[in-house]
């Protein structure tokens, strides 16, 4: 090649460039982890409600993982296409059947079992992974859309 040829065309392929967090996590880091995720949704769009709801369907992942996933987790949030996605994914025994098919809301008095219930109720699609080696879950929602959307009814 001289001076003279012209230079080939050069595809630049960007690694994640919606990638807004990608963190391992432990108990000692959920308030951290939460308050950063709040700042990236809020740059991303979400607020208000949709914000608060948000955050607190990916807090309710985030617990989940450290209490029942081997103490601590991963997560990754992005943005694609119009909406916020988060991924949060554990090491933990996995979630029973029984469990994901529940739809029901816990009884008010339950202790426990709130986490996935609300994930799912908070966020516009839910969708989890789990087996033996651990436990993904992956939320979205919507950006750029008025307070009052409607999200999709729970299957």
């Amino acid at each position: 090649m001289t001076n003279a040829d012209s230079p080939a065309p050069r595809t630049v392929v960007p690694i994640e460039p919606s990638l807004l967090i990608a963190e391992a996590f432990d108990q000692a880091q959920v308030t951290e982890l939460r308050h950063s995720v709040t700042s990236c949704a809020r740059v991303a769009g979400l607020r208000g409600q949709r914000l608060d709801d948000f955050v607190l369907a990916v807090n309710e992942l985030i617990t989940n993982a450290v209490r029942h996933g081997g103490g601590r987790g991963w997560l990754r949030l992005w943005h694609r296409a119009g909406e916020l996605v988060c991924e949060v994914a554990d090491h933990g025994r996995g979630i029973s059947a029984h469990q994901l098919s529940d739809r029901n809301r816990p009884a008010p008095d339950t202790a426990g079992g709130w986490g996935l219930w609300l994930a799912r109720e908070l966020s516009d699609t839910m969708v989890v992974d789990t087996g033996d080696g651990g436990t993904t879950v992956q939320i979205t929602a919507a950006l750029g859309l008025p307070e009052q959307i409607r999200r999709q009814p729970a299957e």
